[in-house]
């Protein structure tokens, strides 16, 4: 069983219990009482506009790691990550391997004013309308743990519900999977989820893959600004940082670092929304 089946296995057994507290219908009523979602892409745009975008995690733990801080206010943080520029905000909601949680979802979308992306192993649709109930704007979809239908059809009701999906990819395969998808917004996750090793070339590997129009975003393996500029160099319009912010005194400085670290020239001919 590799680290991902393991995760998986997990985040299906507590799906299990939540279902039983909350029907799924009563989650579509909320999620469709929800005010309306932010555009994540429109907000990403900043990397295609020449400049990195950063999408900045509240992360207490991760598998490869362990425990990363101790973030006892998840609001708090959130607002010195939208005070530094960032533009989007990924908050981790899974319980037993990352420490997060809904209650930190709730606390973040109701502290900052940028889009939100719920970090979770999405398998079930159930997770999207929940994300939605929760105020999210993103929801993450994992190539890896997904048929191509299944991710065609949490692809759809995203849309429906007027979010986006940020599609991880880290092999060719599975970008090729995630573009014939149609997926406007595709990372490339440099870790890999057998070994949980980093190995920051792959990006430079599948990033030219990604047809011209897609927000590409670098995950994983950002250690400073000049990790930064490597994957701005390869590509990326976006890097996803958690670890890196979260062991920082100052994470606000930090983002607006990374931002300019990654300033490049503007793609030519990308449309400014998909």
């Amino acid at each position: 069983m590799t680290v991902l089946d393991d995760i998986i296995e997990g985040v299906r057994e507590d799906l299990a219990e939540r279902r039983r507290r909350r029907p799924l219908e009563d989650v579509r009523a909320a999620a469709l009482a929800a005010p309306a979602p932010l555009d994540a892409f429109e907000a990403l745009g900043a990397g295609r506009a020449g400049s990195m975008a950063v999408i900045a995690e509240v992360k207490r733990s991760s598998p490869s790691k362990g425990a990363l801080a101790d973030i006892a206010d998840p609001a708090a943080l959130a607002a010195s990550y939208e005070r530094g520029g960032a533009a989007v905000i990924s908050v981790l909601t899974e319980e037993r391997r990352f420490g997060g949680s809904l209650a930190d979802l709730d606390a973040v979308r109701a502290a900052v004013g940028l889009p939100v992306l719920r970090k979770d192993f999405t398998v079930d649709e159930y997770q999207i309308w929940e994300a939605r109930a929760h105020g999210a704007d993103v929801v993450l979809l994992i190539v890896a743990a997904l048929t191509d239908e299944e991710i065609a059809s949490f692809l759809a009701l995203t849309h429906r519900l007027g979010m986006h999906a940020i599609v991880e990819t880290h092999t060719e395969e599975e970008v090729r999977r995630a573009v014939a998808a149609g997926a406007p917004i595709i990372g490339v996750n440099v870790r890999n989820l057998k070994t949980l090793e980093i190995d920051r070339d792959v990006f430079g590997r599948l990033a030219h893959l990604i047809p011209s129009g897609t927000v590409v975003i670098a995950e994983s393996g950002v250690r400073d600004a000049d990790d930064v500029a490597d994957y701005a160099a390869g590509g990326a319009h976006a890097v996803l940082v958690g670890e890196a912010l979260v062991r920082h005194s100052d994470p606000a400085t930090t983002i607006g670092a990374f931002g300019q670290a990654g300033r490049t020239s503007p793609e030519p001919g990308v449309p400014t929304h998909g």
